[in-house]
């Protein structure tokens, strides 16, 4: 094959980098060390198990576990079985996973046995209402804390239930062969991949992706990169996120790097890792990069090996960006800008001066064009816009315009050299700790709370997290405790509002609507 030429599928990726970078490592999670050649094999190997319970191509499989080499293999056995990967974020409630599943009509799922402490199988089947599992033929239980314990209520469902030490002897009713004919299937126009991401309606949207432009956008940001064999890519981004997975294991795919994911972060483990593994590859939210430059322990840590940081979305302080170069020894320092309808849409290049890189997102990667509309608005189009969201034209038609062109919600400008600056979000999204947060959907679930009549979420500043939600209530015999554990039992941690504030009335305007700007002034305290 031209190493130039970009695969034209994941499962055609996975075999370029077997026969490319062969016995070079891919991962490195804990003891485990794979080659490209073994992760062919583990993939090949899982997609069988697949296959051997009735996954069909375009059926869904649904991922929902942490950064550990479990997730890579099982992912892109996903694709190497023609159906389409559908992540859930490990931060969320076995009632939010429910809905997931529920929606996706997913057939089979790849799930943590235990994580931080909470059992996500149990919590699935506590949560779910008579229906909502259906769909699922097969659970396999992933070992991520350790053994896993026995499960008497595992079959409930009417899945069949499987623990990851056991998938060689599952695999065995299907030949290497077939699972080698059905990823031959695969084409670049198929569905790769789901992921859901939160609307101003409150209701999550599945993103649907297709393989050619799951590898198209990894190839532009790897080229942007400049990622290439050797590299070794600390991945702390999740990889239920599109930061995590395209820009994570299918840049490494490509690139010839190797992947050393973090499960949660940890900034001693990270410090650690870095000075380990010697790592040369670190994208991640500018809070991580803040956390690395203010712990203690990096004055005794071995840095040198640090060679690329992405960062971006938002501002990027030109002091932060200076303090990766000078005190993080990075030798680039990259901003980006991406949606998970997009992926990646622009981007810095190495040689940009560090006014550029902190104050812009670059230009435009991905085969993107990227205008201003009305009201500022960014507007993108070209081949890798999404193919639209999950059974819902409507959103689609109002995301995608006839011309093709996705309105993205953020407002910006672009300068003479076609870098784009985000300035405002249309949207009330707000970023907590590096997670995007939908107000509308805090809000849809708070009004379910008896004696809530009315509620508005905004975010406000908070010097850890960057920010955090604040709802304002107008209720009858509701308390803030009331509030909070309403939250913590049905919304991701990342999601709740740290601040409760009980108002008489919310602020409209002469339409009715409310007024979040005049919210969004209040004090915290």
């Amino acid at each position: 094959m031209d190493e130039a030429r970009v695969p034209a599928t994941i499962p055609e990726a996975i075999r370029v980098a077997a026969q490319r970078f062969g016995d070079r490592e891919v991962v490195v999670d804990g003891d485990v060390r794979m080659t490209y050649r073994q992760l062919l094999e583990h993939v090949r190997d899982m997609a069988r198990v697949y296959l051997a319970h009735g996954v069909r191509r375009g059926d869904r499989i649904a991922v929902y576990s942490p950064n550990t080499h479990h997730w890579v293999v099982a992912a892109l056995a996903v694709h190497y079985a023609g159906a389409t990967l559908v992540p859930i974020n490990t931060r969320f409630t076995g009632a939010e996973a429910v809905d997931l599943i529920r929606r996706s009509g997913a057939t089979a799922l790849v799930v943590a046995g235990e994580f931080l402490g909470v059992e996500p199988p149990a919590e699935i089947r506590t949560a779910a209402e008579p229906g909502d599992l259906d769909s699922l033929r097969l659970v396999v239980r992933v070992p991520v804390s350790g053994p896993l314990a026995p499960d008497p209520d595992a079959e409930t469902s009417g899945a069949v239930v499987l623990d990851w030490p056991d998938l060689a002897a599952a695999a065995e009713p299907v030949t290497a062969e077939s699972a080698e004919a059905r990823a031959d299937e695969v084409s670049g126009d198929d569905i790769s991949d789901i992921l859901f991401t939160s609307g101003t309606t409150g209701r999550s949207k599945g993103v649907l992706s297709t393989h050619g432009q799951a590898v198209d956008v990894a190839a532009a940001w790897a080229d942007c990169g400049q990622v290439r064999p050797g590299d070794r890519y600390l991945v702390v981004n999740p990889f239920f996120h599109s930061f995590g997975y395209k820009a994570g294991i299918l840049v490494g795919l490509l690139g010839g790097a190797t992947l050393i994911p973090q499960a949660t972060f940890d900034v001693a483990a990270v410090l650690e890792a870095i000075e380990r593994e010697r790592i040369s590859v670190l994208p991640a939210a500018p809070t991580v990069f803040q956390t690395l430059l203010d712990h203690p322990g990096r004055q005794g840590t071995d840095l040198s090996s640090l060679r690329l940081a992405v960062t971006g979305a938002a501002t990027v302080p030109v002091r932060l960006v200076e303090r990766m170069g000078d005190e993080l020894g990075f030798d680039t320092v990259l901003t980006a800008y991406g949606l998970t309808e997009a992926v990646v849409v622009t981007m810095c290049r190495p040689g940009d001066d560090p006014e550029v890189i902190a104050h812009t997102s670059g230009r435009a990667t991905a085969g993107f064009e990227v205008r201003i509309g009305a009201r500022g608005e960014i507007l993108l189009r070209g081949p890798n816009v999404m193919r639209g969201y999950l059974d819902d034209p409507e959103a689609t038609a109002k995301a995608v315009d006839a011309d093709g062109w996705l309105h993205t919600g953020d407002v910006g400008t672009l300068d003479d050299a076609g870098n784009l600056t985000i300035t405002d979000r249309l949207k009330d999204m707000y970023i907590c700790g590096g997670f995007n947060v939908y107000p509308a959907e805090i809000e849809q679930e708070l009004s379910g709370l008896d004696g809530v009549r009315e509620v508005a979420v905004v975010g406000v500043a908070d010097e850890r997290l960057g920010e955090v939600g604040k709802a304002f209530v107008v209720a009858d015999g509701v308390s803030e405790s009331d509030v909070l554990e309403h939250c913590r039992r049905r919304l991701a941690n990342y999601k709740r509002p740290r601040h409760v504030e009980f108002v008489a009335a919310l602020p409209r305007n002469a339409s009715g609507k409310v007024l979040k700007r005049l919210l969004a002034k209040e004090k915290v305290a």
